[in-house]
Order: C-alpha cells, then structure tokens, then sequence
C-alpha cells in the first residue's frame, strides 16, 4: 500500500526505549491513531499509528495502517496504482474481503484473510492493490519493515504464507513472521521480528512467553482488552518496551478481541523515510524518486493495472536529515 499523502513528511524512524516499572507491571504506552484518505473522492481511509511523533518504529517496524471494516460497493474499496518503494519491506494481512497484488517480478497474487503476503523492495520495486471484484468488505492491516543498511538495496522478492492456528488458554493465534507459542514462520525477513494475529475469547486472559530483547506493539483491530493494566480500544496500539519476557492479555468483555502483535530488537541505525521511500540521505530520496519520475527500470513495470501510476509528490523545500534512535534510558 502506497503512503498517499501529498505532502508526507521526513519521518524519524526511532524509537525510545524505556525501562520497565520495577515490582509491577511494564509500562505500557498507548498510541492513538490518525485517519489518513488513500486518495481521490471516494477514498478509502486508513487509521495510522506508525509512524507519529510520539512513536516512529517498533523494532524495524516503521508503519502500520490499520482499515476497515469498509463497505467496498459504496466507496469502490481499495484500488491504489502502481507505486514504489525502497529499503523496505511490506506485510499484508486482512481480516475481510480480498486484494488483488500485481508488481514488477510479475507476481500476481490475491491476499485472503489469514494469508500473509511479503515483498521486498530494496533497491526498488512497484506495485498495485485493487479490491477483487466480488469483495464486499474490506479490511485489514498494512505494515512496513525497514531494512537494515547491508540489505538496504536486496533483490525484489516476494513470498506469501498461510500460518497454522494454535490456541493457548482461549486465544487463537496466527504466527506470520518470528516465532511465538510454540509457532514459528518459515518466511525470510532481515532482522528478527514478530508479527502475530491474537483472537481472545471472552472472559479470557492469556500470557505469551516473548524475547526480552524485543520491544513490542499490539494493535487492536475489534474489541477491547487490557495489555496488563492498560486497557486498549479499537485502532489503539500499546507500546512495551524491551526487558519484559512475557506479555499478558485480558478480555473481561462478551465479546471477541482481535489484535495484532509486532515486536522486533530496537533499529538502531539512521534513517530517512519520506513518501514510499527509505534510504540514509536526502540524496537517496531525491534520486528514488526522480528514478521513479524518468520510468526507469529500476523500479520495473506493472503490467496489468487498468490505468496510470500514482506520480511522486513535490519534495520539501529544505534538506531532509536522517535521524537515529534517540538515547537509551
């Protein structure tokens, strides 16, 4: 999915780390979302809680938009024109209905609720998503991993996995990336990460073992639960620090809770994220998109969209500057 903002800002990919409360429960800081419109007049809009001022990356996780429920037949659903990136990688996973991917490896594929969908663009790679033509409802959540400077510049790829479901305690759990409850995702990434769908039942705790090195997010997507005493809504996502090596979910409510779990060891490197972009410098933004600009093969060709590609905003009118982690605590 392509950040469609006309007018994205230099992002710092960095995150504070904090130390947990010492004799009780780790402290648990509460991201709120902010509604972002995919584009054109019936657009489509995503809730945003990566990145943001008060957090930008969770381990190499720089960007989740979460979606939907949304009815496809009143606002069209999704359709975003082939777009590209760099230095990443994307994450899709629905909920409800079906995506239709096409990019310039020629890789068609459809994403279906509880089948990941993983690409790479390193050096650089494009993309459409279209809503498939009988989807009613769409909904789900999109994700963007960093890559670390050694890899910044990998092979596109692209690799599509259908984790198994395993149940601990009254939780129904889906493992697309890492490992976790005694399940692990065969699927390459770059630097270790987790990445989990968590369903509780009601009237459910559950607590999962987890890397202490890891710091973590859970985003709720329908219910509401309490990650140890924070409660969290719908489109919140708590953040936890590293240093705590299990994380405990409460469901008191009648009702489901589904959330997803991201986690990773802090990225300690400088970074520049602007539009679909990721590099180390101004210089490598403006030379991503005037690559973009010229149609050069470095980004390749989607070949099936039934119409134009989404054309790169204007850059800032001032240098934008990498940025790294702030200081541990």
């Amino acid at each position: 999915m392509s950040n469609v903002e006309t007018e994205p800002a230099a992002l710092l990919c960095g995150a504070l780390v904090d130390e947990g409360r010492p004799g009780g429960a780790p402290r648990v800081d509460v991201l709120s979302a902010r509604e972002v419109p995919l584009g054109g007049p019936r657009a489509m809009h995503v809730r945003r809680t990566l990145p943001q001022r008060a957090r930008t990356l969770i381990g190499a996780w720089c960007f989740v938009d979460h979606y939907g429920p949304t009815d496809a037949t009143a606002t069209g659903g999704m359709d975003v024109a082939p777009h590209p990136h760099t230095g990443l990688q994307t994450v899709s996973w629905l909920f409800d209905g079906e995506i239709e991917h096409e990019d310039t490896l020629g890789t068609r594929a459809l994403i279906r609720p509880g089948e990941m969908n993983l690409m790479t663009g390193g050096y650089g790679i494009a993309h459409s998503e279209i809503s498939a033509p009988d989807t009613t409802i769409v909904h789900g959540v999109q994700l963007w991993v960093a890559l670390p400077e050694e890899h910044r510049n990998a092979d596109r790829d692209f690799q599509h996995y259908v984790p198994k479901a395993v149940r601990v305690d009254g939780a129904e759990i889906r493992v697309f990336l890492g490992s976790l409850a005694q399940s692990a995702s065969p699927v390459r990434t770059f630097t270790p990460l987790l990445g989990a769908e968590i369903t509780l039942e009601p009237h459910t705790t559950v607590t999962l073992s987890v890397d202490p090195t890891f710091e973590h997010g859970l985003l709720v997507d329908t219910g509401g639960l309490r990650l140890f005493d924070t409660e969290l809504r719908p489109a919140e996502l708590g953040y936890v620090p590293c240093g705590t090596d299990a994380l405990t979910l409460v469901n008191d409510s009648d009702a489901s809770a589904r959330t997803i779990l991201l986690g990773g060891p802090p990225f300690e490197e400088e970074i520049v994220m602007w539009w679909n972009f990721i590099g180390r410098s101004h210089e490598d933004i403006v030379r991503a998109r005037a690559d973009w600009e010229a149609s050069t093969d470095r980004f390749g060709v989607v070949e099936g969209y039934p119409g134009g590609r989404l054309p790169a905003p204007a850059l800032p009118n001032a240098v934008i500057m990498p940025r790294g982690n702030p200081p541990r605590r």
